[in-house]
């Protein structure tokens, strides 16, 4: 253990995994801060302490378990001439079930602002906790295949998993309540969540798209819309001093 904590080249894959297993859990706390959103606030805070609590559970059991999650990525059978993995079945399952909830939730908004409906619909804690679950489990996978691939030290992987879920436990309550107080940055995760769930599609087939060009996407994307919420605060605040 001594000679890890002296080694340079241990700090250096240390900082780099720590970096990347945040950049991942990007899309967990998006899907988390918006499957959260319609339950009550008192319920939401605890959700995603629970969701956030699993995703650091997965991420630990599934280090104890190298030698199997490195056979996920073996081929388990071939079909229409491209070799498919247990991990490539996950993903595609992710990516589905990302898809299927993103457009539901959309279309949940969109018809009740058509309806003129001022009260949010609530969903139940047990149906919000299986559905943090199952993307818990997608997002998981993904993440310690990754980390296993840029260390090479368990201590190394665990050490940075943790450090990585503190950042997200931190930034996570001030997301929930930016997504929560600004309505339209709802919609603009929703679309993210589409986005994520045809990356996760497209690796499970086999075509990798470079996540640097989503991340960007969503953090350009994101920018714009902090530079409407500050607009509409301002012109809230003109009207209200020429009232």
């Amino acid at each position: 253990m001594l000679e890890l904590l002296t080694d340079p080249q241990v700090w250096a894959s240390f900082v780099t995994l720590c970096v990347m297993e945040i950049v991942l859990g990007i899309d967990n706390i998006v899907f988390i801060s918006v499957v959260v959103s319609r339950l009550p606030e008192k319920a939401a805070t605890r959700a995603r302490q629970i969701g956030l609590a699993l995703a650091l559970l997965f991420r630990l059991l599934l280090l104890l378990v190298l030698s199997w999650i490195i056979g996920l990525t073996a081929p388990l059978l071939t079909a229409f001439g491209q070799e498919i993995s247990w991990r490539d079945i996950i993903l595609l399952a992710g990516g589905l079930f990302l898809l299927v909830k993103a457009t539901k939730e959309i279309h949940n908004e969109i018809e009740h602002e058509e309806a003129g409906l001022t009260r949010k619909a609530t969903a139940s804690f047990a149906g919000v906790i299986a559905q943090v679950v199952v993307i818990d489990m997608v997002f998981s996978v993904d993440s310690i295949i990754t980390a296993i691939g840029m260390a090479e030290h368990v201590e190394v992987m665990v050490a940075a998993v943790v450090v990585a879920m503190i950042v997200m436990y931190l930034a996570s309550g001030p997301i929930a309540e930016f997504i929560k107080h600004n309505p339209t940055t709802k919609m603009l995760a929703l679309a993210f969540l589409l986005l994520i769930g045809v990356a996760l599609i497209a690796d499970g087939l086999g075509f990798h798209i470079p996540r640097g060009y989503i991340y960007f996407s969503m953090a350009f994307a994101a920018i714009v819309e902090i530079f409407n919420v500050l607009a509409r605060r301002r012109r809230r605040r003109a009207a209200g001093e020429a009232a």
